[in-house]
């Protein structure tokens, strides 16, 4: 098969998984993701990390196919995630000279994973450590919770590659290409980058942060992450959507209406809001409805947009509970910096707004516009002029950067 080349002496060995339904087991994956792993032909060979079992027998023909008849020399393990790290004991007894270049909290987890004993082959990688091969030399620099706590990242001097772990990847097959710019990624992959970022590694701002304050001091010219493209220009865009979603900080000036409702009328009043907002020039408004849109896309968009409004129907007495599941997911990755407005149902004793507050209450840095207006059973004309103050409090809180300190 035709290897690509990232540089004239490191080719990419990773592959498309278009079969796998779920990410985790938890994230719809509709256009499918990528397992990326990258071979050093320098003086001495150097793998970057192996890839998930589903791919394994695409990975060890490209790997021998790239070694052409070469011994491996070395194997450097950024993340022992499986989905990265799946064909790891298997690639290790089918190259038993290989070395192993992985942190102390990796090795223990190799042996949580697996059986094998490689403390003979292991050489440990720390802050600040290196590896020379020859022409290149690699710095190590750990990245902590960047998503797990035994993560690293490698620079290597020669090339200006920055290989990334799990940071800046994506959702999304590549379907043969390699390079970010020879896909149109603003059009089909950066809502997957965004959904990617904030479910898998939205909750770690602050290790997010950090690392990017180490890379700010190297000269990175490429960024070779674990999944989807591999970034050689524009590195100033991705690299300002991550600062930005690790800050919290509102992507865009937008607002979506995340909506609940049983039988329609708590989307009705939803439905009204949007209109008085439209009225009002506001563009892009979006509702989603949360019993049928997964939780995994709606807090992409909580974290894109900068006002949230929360409808929700009363439901046995607590909050209709697909809404409940979100605002709990938004609380898990520590949702913040927002403003949000909450609209209850409820026939006979609406309930949900005092526990949507209290759930939003409970986070950091939110800020509620309005009184909760509350519905029983249906919105009635008399509430109209409610709808028509809250669209005015959202369109002051979005010509405004208090939620973006």
């Amino acid at each position: 098969m035709a290897l690509r080349k990232v540089t004239d002496d490191i080719l990419y060995l990773g592959a498309d998984d278009n079969r796998l339904a779920l990410f985790e087991n938890v994230y719809p994956l509709p256009n499918g993701v990528t397992y990326n792993s990258y071979l050093v032909l320098d003086e001495q060979t150097v793998l970057m990390d192996t890839v998930d079992r589903a791919a394994g027998d695409i990975f060890f023909r490209s790997l021998k196919e790239g070694l052409n008849g070469r011994a491996l020399d070395y194997v450097v393990v950024h993340h022992m995630e499986p989905d990265h790290a799946g064909t790891l004991n298997d690639l290790l007894a089918l190259y038993p000279d290989a070395k192993v270049v992985m942190t102390k909290k990796a090795q223990a987890m190799f042996g949580q994973f697996f059986d094998a004993d490689i403390s003979a082959r292991v050489i440990p990688a720390a802050e600040g450590s290196t590896l020379s091969t020859g022409r290149h030399t690699f710095t190590f620099l750990t990245a902590p919770m960047v998503h797990w706590p035994e993560v690293m990242v490698s620079f290597d001097s020669e090339s200006g590659i920055l290989f990334s772990a799990d940071a800046f990847g994506t959702f999304g097959s590549l379907h043969g290409a390699l390079f970010a710019d020879e896909i149109d990624f603003e059009r089909d992959f950066l809502a997957e980058a965004r959904r990617y970022y904030c479910n898998i590694v939205g909750k770690y701002g602050t290790p997010v942060q950090t690392l990017l304050k180490k890379a700010a001091a190297l000269d990175i010219k490429t960024i070779c992450p674990l999944h989807g493209p591999v970034w050689r220009k524009d590195l100033d865009r991705l690299v300002g959507l991550y600062d930005g979603w690790s800050k919290y900080q509102p992507e865009d000036r937008d607002v979506v209406l995340f909506v609940g409702s049983v039988y329609g009328h708590t989307e009705e009043a939803a439905q009204a809001l949007g209109k008085a907002l439209a009225e009002r020039g506001v563009k892009n408004v979006r509702l989603y409805d949360v019993a049928k849109t997964h939780v995994s896309t709606l807090l992409a968009e909580a974290f894109r947009a900068k006002v949230a409004v929360f409808a929700a129907s009363t439901y046995n007495n607590g909050i209709f509970t697909p809404m409940e599941g979100l605002l709990l997911d938004l609380k898990a990755h520590d949702w913040q910096k927002r403003s949000f407005a909450l609209i209850e149902n409820g026939s006979w004793a609406p309930n949900a707004g005092k526990l949507m507050a209290e759930l939003l209450g409970s986070m950091k840095n939110l800020t509620q516009l309005g009184p909760t207006l509350t519905l029983k059973s249906a919105l009635k004309p008399a509430q109209l002029p409610d709808i028509d103050a809250l669209a005015d409090q959202i369109c002051a809180a979005l010509s405004t950067d208090e939620a973006e300190g």
